[in-house]
């Protein structure tokens, strides 16, 4: 049974699902739904790889190593080493693999692909292990963004992209009546891949937002690169390794997609980004370097930036419900998701509540303060739901936040973990301004640090809101509102910013999460970044229709 065959069921299950934007899960995302057999083989594995060669790849060329990573849990170094090679050796192994893979069907990669998700979902434990100890998530939160949850994302990739390069008949005759006579041409329709992809990954989620850009190049035809980032390399080195198992079982070159490590005293990024060979480039991270991706010529670019996620609140229902929600947002892996909340727009007349009460914006923000010291300072609690700040660049950004002209609601503390005892965790610094400090909140501060802007009203909580997506891009935006023209006022003004916006969360679901099979994650609209996965843009980009004619 070929591989497509074998995974053709699961295929149409998540084509399905992309369509009807319900709940699916192809992977399950809690580690309970796996045995305890691959727990404690994926401890003992991931504990086996440390201070030792990574072995597992199978792609050619390599003549040095590096590794440079370090638990943020324990300070230590893994010691792992990678194999590496000269960028002339990776682009020269894509293109010749290249020549190979872009004459596949869809079909046969499609089955490749996911037969190599279900071979990395044996390793789903070890790969949390490997992303915990390079990113400083919980392990929980490592387990699901890592594993099932990333390899969900990939599965739309695949799904999405299958059912575009599918979208026309790949033969047809074609016949033109005349009158008295016709012409018949016969006609195929081709996508032709553009070429070698690049995929930059980054420190805080390496595989959940490098697997889709991987995936999708390689469903449409292309050979690719993964150029991780050289503090978080293992979680994706499982990936690619096997990929490149099934690759060679296939019949097909392990070079399609090849690992490229580097370190941090000599990144290769630029030299692969500006070869003229690489066509397509994935990037995640910072805007400065997002931006000159973007402005490289000749390429096609997939980004997701930094950007400014909002808060607005008008009116509850219950606000002790809504603010511990938004803790839990604001300190679940101590910020340092794209999608986390950042600013906290109040009016200065208060929120008001179903009850025709009015709170206060000094009694709003003191909840806000309580919802987050009880949630980080809980013993059992805390520690898990921060996790830890993965560079020490962002740690001593949130320990500075006090001095940036704010008033300080709640200062950072330190938090101890019983387990990692040296494993940098800070509670989250809240700041408040009148919304005339725009030199305060008008910037990412990535990590734990929440900034809450005293507004007029709703109307300029939603303007400042809308201004900040325009200008600094935004992710997601979560609104508070028991009245339904302004729900539809907030709705139309932050999506004409091409924000999403999450309504009245509380309970067990948070601003944080986008799932797959259902949320876009970015828009691609505003300068979070110029992409969205998983839309048919995210694939179609990556191949160009060609239509060849033929008199029979």
């Amino acid at each position: 049974m070929s591989f497509f065959e074998k995974h053709k069921d699961s295929l149409e299950k998540a084509i399905q699902a992309t369509k009807e934007r319900t709940f699916y899960a192809h992977h399950p995302e809690h580690p309970g739904a796996y045995s305890a057999e691959s727990a404690e083989k994926g401890k003992i594995d991931f504990e086996n790889q440390l201070g030792n060669a990574f072995t597992q790849l199978l792609q050619t060329g390599n003549t040095a190593t590096a590794g440079d990573e370090v638990s943020p849990y324990t300070s230590n170094a893994l010691a792992i080493s990678y194999p590496t090679a000269p960028t002339s050796t990776l682009i020269a192994n894509a293109k010749a693999a290249q020549e190979q893979w872009r004459k596949t069907t869809p079909n046969e990669r499609a089955g490749i692909l996911i037969e190599s998700l279900e071979r990395v979902k044996s390793r789903y434990f070890e790969i949390a292990y490997a992303t915990m100890h390079t990113t400083g998530q919980s392990f929980v939160m490592s387990f699901q963004a890592s594993g099932p949850h990333a390899a969900d994302r990939a599965m739309e990739t695949i799904a999405m992209a299958y059912a575009e390069l599918t979208r026309y008949p790949a033969q047809k005759t074609w016949v033109k009546p005349m009158g008295k006579f016709a012409i018949t041409l016969d006609k195929n329709f081709t996508p032709v891949p553009k070429g070698i992809g690049l995929v930059i990954g980054c420190s805080t989620f390496p595989t959940w937002n490098t697997v889709p850009g991987l995936y999708a190049d390689l469903m449409t035809g292309n050979s690719v690169i993964v150029k991780p980032h050289p503090l978080s390399v293992l979680p994706i080195a499982v990936f690619v390794a096997e990929i490149q198992k099934v690759l060679t079982e296939a019949g097909y070159d392990a070079n399609t997609v090849q690992l490229a490590v580097d370190s941090s005293n000599h990144l290769i990024t630029k030299e692969l980004a500006e070869s003229p060979a690489v066509k397509l480039i994935d990037y995640t991270g910072g805007n400065a370097f997002g931006d000159y991706i973007e402005a490289l010529p000749n390429k096609t670019t997939f980004t997701e930036k930094a950007g400014v996620n909002s808060v607005i609140i008008d009116s509850v229902r219950d606000l002790r419900e809504v603010m511990r929600n938004l803790a839990f947002s604001v300190s679940l892996y101590s910020g340092q998701m794209c999608t986390a909340p950042q600013n906290f727009f109040i009016p200065e007349t208060g929120i008001k509540t179903t009850d025709n009460e009015t709170i206060d914006y000094d009694t709003a923000v003191e909840l806000l303060k309580n919802e987050v010291s009880a949630l980080v300072l809980n013993p059992k609690m805390g520690a898990g739901t921060l996790g830890a700040i993965q560079n020490p660049n962002t740690l001593k950004r949130a320990q500075d936040a006090v001095n940036l002209g704010a008033s300080v609601v709640l200062a950072p503390l330190d938090v101890k973990d019983a387990v990692f005892p040296d494993s940098r965790i800070i509670t989250p610094t809240i700041l408040a301004v009148d919304a005339t400090q725009t030199d305060i909140y008008q910037q990412e501060l990535f990590g734990p640090i929440v900034v809450v802007v005293k507004t007029r009203d709703t109307q300029h909580s939603v303007a400042l809101a809308r201004q900040m997506a325009e200008q600094h891009g935004a992710i997601t935006c979560a609104a508070y509102t028991t009245n339904p023209d302004t729900k539809a006022y907030i709705t139309d003004q932050m999506n004409q910013a091409f924000a999403p916006v999450s309504f009245n969360l509380t309970g067990f679901i948070w601003v944080n999460q986008h799932a797959a099979f259902s949320d876009f994650h970015v828009t691609g609209g505003n300068p979070a970044g110029n992409a969205s996965f998983t839309d048919p843009a995210y694939v179609n980009k990556r191949f160009v229709w060609v239509g060849n004619r033929a008199i029979l």
